[in-house]
């Protein structure tokens, strides 16, 4: 792995989030190794005991850690770089590369048979294929994305993994809310807004991140972030529930955004329970009191798991209040 130094305003930033030194050489110390290879079944294809028992027949030492999720699997064989994604059983669509944490934000919204989901900023695919495993490949699911680069990308993996509920625009993820509450009123059962964020969470795998990351870059990400899932709540249907998730650690992108949506909504913030070691959200930042409804937020921190980093936050929507308005 490449090295690089850790800028000093980040690191004091760092420092205010974890508890004491101890805890922010720990983080300091795993982000300079490689994350475990880890894969999720494609149940839509095969099931998880059938993929076990065929890569085992290859040797592969596999383990299931989570018996909720018998479809997470970590791989205890050393594999070269990319040696995972040229597998027959990878090609077929039994299987997607995926990093555990990238799996949360699904595992807590939980979209059913038959539901009308969106996933709002959706390519590679990871968290829309994962989607479609849960709802049975049945239901509707709408999958967005603004780069066609990134759509070819999406549109190959959701081929390769034989999903067939889904489908794909390319749009402003805001400007396609806002879209479809005026020409259509379609309301969603379930959203995810797993938005662009500055990716502090993933220096394990692109540890070139610390070499461009600046408060200026958050900043003007959470201003996206913020337009992104306020146009989001307006076309999820009252009962319904979203999830706001970022692989990122920076309180901007994360609970500033989930406080603005309960000051501005009807919202309620739901408690997640899953099983790994979350932190609770952030609820004072640089002299900002934030609600104390913010804590029920989540956060994944690498050392905890052996994971990358993230944050999510589940909410379910009350009433109309605060959508007519904006």
């Amino acid at each position: 792995m490449e090295h690089y130094a850790i800028k000093p305003e980040f690191e004091k930033r760092l420092h205010l989030l974890f508890d004491d030194e101890k805890d922010f050489e720990q983080f300091e110390k795993i982000i300079r190794t490689e994350t475990p290879d880890s894969i999720r079944c494609n149940t839509i294809k095969i099931s998880p005991e059938k993929l076990k028992a065929r890569l085992e027949k290859k040797g592969w030492k596999i383990n299931q850690p989570f018996k909720e999720f018998p479809e997470v699997m970590i791989i205890e064989n050393k594999f070269y770089q990319g040696e995972l994604g040229k597998s027959k059983e990878h090609l077929l669509g039994y299987y997607y590369v995926q990093d555990i944490s990238s799996m949360l934000s699904l595992f807590a919204l939980q979209p059913r048979a038959g539901e009308l989901f969106l996933d709002l900023c959706a390519s590679p695919g990871s968290k829309t294929t994962q989607a479609a495993t849960m709802m049975e490949n049945s239901g509707t699911i709408i999958a967005n994305d603004n780069n066609l680069g990134r759509i070819r990308i999406l549109a190959s993996n959701l081929e390769r993994c034989g999903v067939s509920n889904t489908i794909v625009t390319k749009m402003d993820g805001a400007f396609l809310c806002q879209k479809l509450l005026k020409k259509s009123k379609i309301k969603f059962d379930k959203i995810l807004v797993d938005a662009p964020c500055s990716g502090e969470g993933t220096l394990r795998k692109s540890p070139k991140t610390l070499l461009i990351w600046n408060e200026k870059f958050i900043k003007n990400l959470a201003g996206i972030q913020k337009k992104l899932v306020a146009e989001a709540i307006k076309i999820l249907k009252v009962g319904g529930q979203l999830v706001y998730s970022t692989c990122t650690h920076a309180p901007e992108e994360n609970e500033f955004i989930v406080d603005f949506l309960i000051e501005t909504f009807d919202v309620k913030i739901e408690e997640v329970n899953l099983p790994l070691k979350l932190r609770e959200g952030v609820c004072e930042w640089q002299g900002k009191k934030l609600s104390r409804e913010v804590c029920k937020s989540r956060r994944l921190y690498p050392h905890d798991n052996n994971t990358e980093g993230f944050f999510l936050c589940k909410l379910t929507k009350l009433s109309e209040k605060g959508c007519e308005k904006r």
